[in-house]
């Protein structure tokens, strides 16, 4: 096993290769990959997905993986550190939250919207051009390049199904699905009659409507929801237990601990010292 630590807040790597010259190996970031040319397979966590031309494919902290060249193949590889994960603002989406958030439900590449294959190809090939054309103010350029590929792959992200949705699923069961997720700070917006108001529908079938779809109750989903983003505050930020009682709206950190204990089985603080544990030890 092989783990790979980096420095710097973003790396940007170009590589052609034959064959994976790195096997079983596992990052202390995150890493976008994106295929130039070629085609294979990678093998993340024990599944196995194939990848061709055009794919985006996000790998996180922890995952054990390789690549399987069936033939030559170009990565465009994005490297970003937790550290700048951390310090990561945006004023209308928390695009890495995003990320965090749906990175266990992925199953492959992660554009869904076709329109945006164009734009990752244009951000690809304009950071290989900053890569081969050393110039002043380049650190600040890919920055930038990166920002936007962030946001690209929120939004397709976002559009993922939840993994209990079915694909018969209407329109309105997903409106519902991103508003939940929109409003998850905001715990009057959660209560079912608000959620019935907002659709016009009653708070009976609302219920039943959603579990039907979705395979788990709406108060399950929105739970469960909040948790996974718990989750990544606790093991990716530095933030205080007080300042995610604030964010989720809860009204102390003795509702917000048990919340989180009747998921989990486990304290915050205990949860976050288990992450920090289980990172020094890999």
């Amino acid at each position: 096993m092989r783990k790979e630590n980096m420095h710097q807040s973003v790396e940007v790597i170009y590589k052609k290769v034959e064959e994976c010259p790195i096997t079983n190996s596992q990052f202390s970031f995150f890493q976008m990959v994106y295929v130039i040319s070629g085609n294979g397979f990678l093998h993340i966590n024990g599944n196995a997905i194939s990848y061709q031309t055009g794919n985006l494919m996000l790998l996180t902290p922890n995952d054990y993986h390789t690549f399987d060249i069936v033939n030559t193949t170009e990565f465009l590889l994005v490297k970003i550190n937790s550290e700048y994960v951390k310090e990561y603002k945006s004023k209308s989406i928390d695009h890495i939250g995003c990320l965090l958030h749906y990175a266990s439900h992925l199953s492959g590449w992660i554009l869904k919207r076709k329109a945006d294959e164009f734009l990752v190809k244009s951000i690809s090939d304009s950071l290989i051009h900053v890569i081969e054309n050393k110039d002043i103010y380049d650190e600040d350029l890919i920055t930038h390049y990166v920002n936007a590929l962030i946001v690209i792959a929120a939004r397709n992200i976002a559009k993922i199904k939840p993994k209990g949705i079915k694909e018969s699923a209407d329109k309105r069961i997903l409106e519902i699905i991103n508003y939940i997720q929109t409003n998850i700070f905001f715990p009057q917006k959660l209560k079912a009659s608000a959620i019935a108001e907002k659709f016009d529908i009653s708070d009976t079938y609302l219920g039943s409507y959603f579990k039907n779809h979705c395979g788990e109750t709406i108060q399950s989903f929105i739970s469960n929801y909040k948790i996974r983003l718990i989750e990544h505050r606790l093991s990716f930020s530095d933030m205080r237990i007080n300042e995610i009682v604030d964010e989720f709206g809860f009204s102390d950190e003795s509702h917000l601990n048990k919340f989180f204990k009747k998921h989990r089985n486990i304290s915050l603080t205990g949860y976050r010292r288990a992450k920090v544990l289980q990172n020094e030890l890999t």
